[in-house]
């Protein structure tokens, strides 16, 4: 299991007195259990978040993807009144199903690449 300083939240390997990232001293470094990262975002908040806000991108921007949770925003917000509803579905079961892969593990890292937290 990965260690992570408490400052700055960079991996940290076994056996390190020092983050090469910011430069704090490990405590008990060689016999300290392995802490959580204090950056990961929260996989169930996100999972929820894409199945009831998802054609809103909210999950997107929560998870650090802007791009992709602009065009969900903009697809909702334009597009559905520009197609009279039409286009309503599309984000709404994009968000839905992106929340369900996020639940079950298949996305699992967030823009950063910091692995979600259960």
């Amino acid at each position: 299991m990965a260690k992570f300083c408490e400052n700055c939240g960079s991996e940290v390997k076994d056996g390190a007195q020092v983050c090469l990232n910011c430069g704090t001293i490990i405590e008990g470094s060689a016999k300290k259990k392995a802490t959580k990262n204090p950056n990961a975002k929260s996989k169930m908040a996100a999972g929820l978040l894409g199945i009831f806000l998802g054609s809103f991108g909210v999950h997107n921007f929560y998870l650090g993807y802007t791009g992709k949770a602009v065009a969900q925003l903009l697809l909702t917000l334009i597009g559905t009144p520009i197609t009279c509803g039409f286009a309503y579905p599309i984000p709404l079961i994009w968000g839905l199903i992106e929340g369900i892969l996020i639940l079950c593990g298949n996305i699992d890292k967030d823009a950063d690449g910091v692995p979600l937290e259960d």
